[in-house]
């Protein structure tokens, strides 16, 4: 699990995460979503101990990772595929995952790193010079590196950057796989359709954590009411259970409920207001409106 406490970080003047307060189960497929330069890549490298916090704490498996030695545990644990991949331009794909198996001291070294090639559709070019493979093929190596010891916590930073719609849905298909294998997946990305298909909960991240949601309810329900006679008393009532203005619409109202209340709540209202209702028909609305709204409320 992941929890993370006012977690913040400055880079001089600048503010590049806020009081991130946050828990990840584990089994979970987290993603931070959020523009370019809104903290998720330093969010990541602060729960991984690869950089300092300013502030705040944040820990793995219960382990601080402010603390060096535990921060080793943490880090030799996790696969993390980083905003960069890193990888040796002189060594080939087999060569590469041979040597991180090493490192993490893989047993049966030769069929984790057959096996990772061949999911990864890497086989092909096992024995190529990383220089020579495409831009896709390196993310899918760095993936590859990513999980040579078969982690329960996976740090996934753009992790379909670089790859065409076949390989992003391989990536999808395999990130549904760790988390029914038990792993615990933190996925960066600015994508919210990758964000939609693959998490089960999304934080919009812009220095502050804007929403907390999850990609089937993005957020408080949204629905839309049919009233012959939209009165002030009518307006009042729906306003009284709505958590924004309510909009009023060429035919009805548009109430966004706050928490708590319900459809009945509001019809209930409405009538005893005087209003004569046509039509309640809820309005679901989606990632991208979501996102959009909490980005620029952020600005």
């Amino acid at each position: 699990m992941i929890e993370t406490q006012g977690l913040t970080r400055r880079f001089g003047s600048l503010l590049a995460v806020d009081d991130l307060t946050l828990t990840i189960p584990d089994g979970e497929v987290f993603g931070l979503l959020g523009p370019n330069g809104a903290g998720k890549t330093t969010t990541m490298r602060m729960i991984a101990g690869l950089i300092g916090i300013t502030s705040g704490a944040a820990f793995v498996d219960g382990r601080d990772v402010a603390d060096p030695r535990q921060a080793d545990i943490v880090r030799a644990a996790l696969g993390i595929l980083p905003e960069e991949n890193g990888l040796y331009s002189d060594l080939s794909p087999r060569q590469t995952l041979d040597f991180f198996a090493r490192l993490h001291h893989v047993r049966d070294r030769r069929a984790r790193v057959d096996g990772l090639l061949e999911r990864l559709s890497l086989m092909d070019r096992a024995d190529a010079a990383v220089s020579t493979l495409s831009k896709g093929m390196k993310q899918r190596l760095a993936l590859a590196r990513a999980l040579i010891n078969e982690p329960r916590l996976v740090l996934l930073d753009e992790p379909t950057a670089n790859l065409d719609p076949a390989a992003s849905l391989e990536v999808r298909e395999l990130l549904l796989e760790l988390r029914g294998r038990g792993c615990t997946v933190v996925v960066n990305t600015h994508r919210l359709e990758e964000a939609e298909r693959t998490c089960d909960r999304i934080g919009i991240l812009h220095t502050r954590l804007l929403r907390l949601l999850s990609p089937t309810e993005p957020h408080a329900e949204v629905i839309r009411v049919g009233v012959e006679d939209s009165t002030d008393a009518v307006r009042a009532a729906a306003q009284a259970l709505s958590d924004r203005p309510v909009e009023a619409t060429g035919t009805g109202l548009l109430v966004h409920l706050r928490v708590g209340a319900a459809v009945p709540d509001l019809v209930a209202a409405l009538v005893d207001a005087g209003g004569r209702i046509t039509q309640v028909a809820p309005e679901r609305p989606t990632l991208e409106s979501v996102y959009l709204e909490a980005i620029a409320d952020a600005r």
